[in-house]
């Protein structure tokens, strides 16, 4: 029987969710040092400090986080003294400001809050960091101890952030209730990682009803319903998935094919460079449905995809049969490979991403 401890993150969405900041922080202390990105910065930071008006709350001057979720980066904003005297950490940004925070959090014990300005990944709550190398190459999964303590998810300033962030987190998000069934399918699972499973089912469905909707609320920068429910969806639903569905030594069910497709898509330059990766990871999930023979799902997300401009075909993401060998062998490295008790083999994965892509053609001819 293992001893263990989960911590579950907390939220306040909305347009003026900032005005809640004080009150969810001030058992933590007075002073907050506010690191990020420079885009999130300039649209943030105004806003939150004006929502502390009047309050006991002191925030630090802007601090860069470095501009990549680097160690090196880490230990530079953790070297600051504006970090070092604060009291608590606020990290504005997307993920990888995000990200590099709980290093420095973890590394100066201190209470962090997230702040994104942008709608396209889960790091805002979850207990997991990708940390890269100064090259941009992949480094390694950071787990600290603990997810962020709240985050504040301002739906004003995501619905002015570019609407292909918002898109391509909506193609990442659509990974995670296939990605988890098909991890933990015919496991005998404990409590933690059992509730995860259960909550990816609902991870899918407000991503086809309302994405569209939202998508046209963003071009408007309009905070409206249909782009909350999508954001909560892609920030908070995904991330509370992933923390119950990932340990540092015990069970990794977060992620599988769709991310596979992704990762072997790096090492092909005209894909990894002009496509983001919730873009690509949106043709791996129809890569996964198709490998899995779960063709009546799988065609539910590509019609979903066609219709807001998601990939449903290799030269969508800029992929030629050629390529898939490398992108098969690249796959086959990484953890995501591993993750099911199915085992997986190249030949079959190429022939799916091949066969995804066929359907994909057909539907678009088909819809002229």
């Amino acid at each position: 029987m293992n001893t263990y401890t989960n911590c579950l993150p907390a939220w306040s969405v909305g347009p003026d969710c900032y005005k809640e900041v004080w009150n969810v922080v001030r058992r933590y202390g007075r002073t907050a040092a506010v690191v990020g990105g420079k885009t999130a910065l300039e649209k943030g930071y105004g806003k939150l400090k004006a929502a502390l008006e009047g309050t006991e709350l002191t925030l630090s001057e802007p601090v860069w986080y470095g501009g990549n979720s680097t160690y090196e980066n880490g230990d530079m904003v953790a070297s600051l003294e504006a970090v070092k005297n604060a009291d608590m950490l606020f990290a504005m940004g997307g993920g990888r400001a995000v990200d590099t925070c709980k290093y420095v959090a973890e590394k100066l014990d201190k209470p962090l809050f997230t702040f994104p300005t942008i709608a396209s990944n889960c790091a805002p709550v979850t207990a997991i960091g990708v940390f890269y190398n100064p090259d941009d190459t992949f480094n390694n999964y950071f787990y600290p101890s603990r997810c962020p303590l709240h985050t504040f998810l301002d739906t004003q300033i995501v619905a002015e952030a570019p609407e292909k962030l918002l898109w391509a987190g909506i193609g990442d998000a659509l990974s995670k209730e296939c990605e988890v069934e098909l991890c933990t399918r015919g496991r005998e699972l404990p409590h933690t990682p059992l509730m995860g499973r259960t909550m990816a089912a609902c991870c899918t469905d407000p991503l086809v009803k309302y994405g569209k909707e939202a998508l046209e609320e963003c071009r408007q920068n309009k905070a409206g319903d249909a782009l909350q429910q999508v954001a909560l969806c892609i920030v908070v639903s995904t991330g509370l998935v992933s923390n119950f569905t990932t340990t540092a030594d015990d069970y990794y069910y977060n992620s599988s094919l769709a991310h596979c497709v992704y990762y072997g898509a790096t090492l092909v330059p005209a894909s990894g460079r002009n496509h983001l990766h919730g873009e690509i990871v949106s043709f791996g999930v129809l890569t996964l449905l198709t490998y899995d023979k779960n063709f009546a799902r799988r065609d539910e997300i590509l019609a979903f995809n066609a219709s807001v401009g998601l990939p449903v075909t290799l030269d969508q993401i800029q992929l030629t049969e050629a390529d898939l060998q490398t992108v098969a062998d690249k796959a086959s490295t990484v953890l995501e490979w591993t993750c099911s008790l199915q085992t997986f083999t190249k030949k079959a994965f190429v022939q799916a991403m091949l066969d995804a892509s066929a359907a994909g053609k057909a539907y678009l001819e088909a819809h002229k």
